[in-house]
């Protein structure tokens, strides 16, 4: 007999797919799914979640990559009593083939709910329920097919970067290459938590920034270049011929005023000393203008959404650096940072918050690195400090 669930139905009904729509397609041949929307149906009711934090669960060898969840209801739920997320690190760039899909698939079949999410916010394939006698099982036959687990709590979580240059024309860097190699490179900070608190590091190759680096990660990676933009003067031309307003929606929309604009001559030029490659001429003229040729990228940290403190944007603190394999020097900078952050974080604290804390000054000094004016936080607010 079906269970009647009309709280739930409710989130079917709206404009957009329903992951509720999911959850019973998968509850026609999973009892784990289908108790999850009974458990859903009862904390709308009650207005109060029936999950709860369970403790520690894991695999042998590795504190990362599981997430105990556990019902409070078991007596009216049996099938979701223990309901483990696995976090499984993804692909670089999150590139699959259809066979593996499929493997992945018929292990989560075989060991738990069937249900998953692609991907969650850190960029891990999410394997949403299990039993505790199920994830040692699971764990292996996922190793037998490639996969491995990604990082969860107070550890390196698992690295993310986009697709780079395998799709995209305005990357800066292999940010694949990179993620695969630090992923490599810190598989034991992955795996096995000891620092204060959480770690990520996400990798953008240009400025558009679209893993959201700058605002979720202690260390941002942004693709970037030296020298000047590149305008092709021609293609600007066509842009007029087309119609297009070069000096509306692009030199007065500069933000620091780094394009200069000649109506007569219908010329654009840049003035390289203000640029400061917010690509907004780019996406806007993506025929007529692109990156330099001196390529590499700005390191940033202490991004993160809000904890102890408020949601925070990461800082410059490396404003252009030389991205090349085998990245000795980001590895070694970032093993300088978790070095400092380990020896004065508190629990919990993020390394943003905790060079809030200390200062900006004392980072610098325990890390090796020099002030530069691409560091400033904000501008000054006493207006009678002069240069």
């Amino acid at each position: 007999m079906k269970e009647e669930t009309p709280l739930v139905d409710q989130l079917e009904k709206g404009p957009w797919p329903s992951y509720v729509k999911e959850i019973k397609r998968a509850a026609k041949k999973n009892a784990a799914a289908k108790d999850l929307l009974g458990v859903q149906e009862l904390s709308f009711k009650d207005k109060v979640t029936h999950w709860k934090h369970g403790g520690i669960v894991g695999v042998t060898g590795y504190g990362g990559g599981v997430i105990g969840r556990y019902s409070d209801v078991p007596h009216l739920f049996p099938n979701v009593e223990s309901f483990h997320t696995l976090r499984v690190n993804h692909p670089a760039g999150w590139f699959y083939s259809t066979k593996k899909l499929r493997q992945l698939c018929d292990v989560w079949e075989r060991y738990g709910s069937s249900l998953t999410n692609f991907h969650g916010s850190t960029g891990d394939i999410i394997l949403l329920g299990t039993t505790t006698a199920n994830l040692q099982p699971c764990f292996d036959a996922l190793t037998e097919v490639g996969f491995d687990l990604g990082g969860s709590g107070s550890a390196l979580r698992t690295l993310t970067a986009c697709v780079g240059p395998a799709r995209c024309e305005w990357t800066n860097i292999n940010t694949l290459d990179l993620v695969h190699n630090l992923t490599m490179e810190f598989q034991d900070e992955i795996h096995r938590p000891r620092w204060p608190y959480k770690f990520k590091i996400k990798i953008s190759g240009c400025p558009n920034d679209c893993v959201a680096a700058i605002a979720r990660a202690d260390l941002t990676i942004i693709g970037t270049w030296r020298d000047s933009l590149k305008i092709d003067q021609k293609a600007v031309k066509e842009y007029v011929k087309a119609g297009f307003d070069v000096k509306g929606l692009v030199v007065d929309k500069c933000p620091t005023n780094a394009l200069k604009w000649d109506e007569k001559t219908k010329k654009l030029r840049v003035v390289p000393q203000d640029c400061v490659r917010c690509m907004h001429c780019i996406n806007k003229m993506t025929k007529a203008i692109r990156p330099g040729l001196d390529k590499g990228a700005t390191l940033l940290i202490g991004g993160k959404a809000p904890i102890l403190k408020g949601a925070m944007l990461s800082s410059v603190i490396v404003p252009f650096m030389k991205v090349e394999p085998p990245y000795t020097e980001i590895k070694e900078l970032v093993r300088k940072i978790w070095d400092w952050w380990d020896e004065n974080g508190r629990t919990r604290e993020r390394v943003g918050e905790l060079i809030e804390r200390l200062g900006m000054r004392n980072f610098l000094k325990a890390v090796g690195l020099k002030p530069t004016p691409q560091m400033i936080k904000a501008p000054r607010a006493n207006p009678y400090v002069f240069f």
